[in-house]
């Protein structure tokens, strides 16, 4: 009897620690997903400011050329 006590406490043992670990694991994942949200976001502004500055480059050109026309 005493056998099957020490098994049943090791094998809960185990799985504290496995949850543990998968619990770190967990954290460390969504550490990791919002940087990479953070650094896609960043990269997005970037994109959209320098479509805005060619967007307005083009309009610009667009009317010089409609005043040498």
């Amino acid at each position: 009897m005493a056998d099957i006590k020490q098994q049943i406490f090791q094998e809960l043992a185990a799985l504290e620690s496995a949850a543990t670990s998968l619990r770190g694991t967990a954290v460390a994942a969504g550490k990791q997903t919002d940087l990479e949200v953070a650094i896609l976001t960043e990269q997005v502004r970037v994109l959209r400011d320098k479509n805005a500055r060619a967007t307005d480059l083009i309009d610009k050109s667009l009317d010089i050329l409609k005043k040498l026309s």
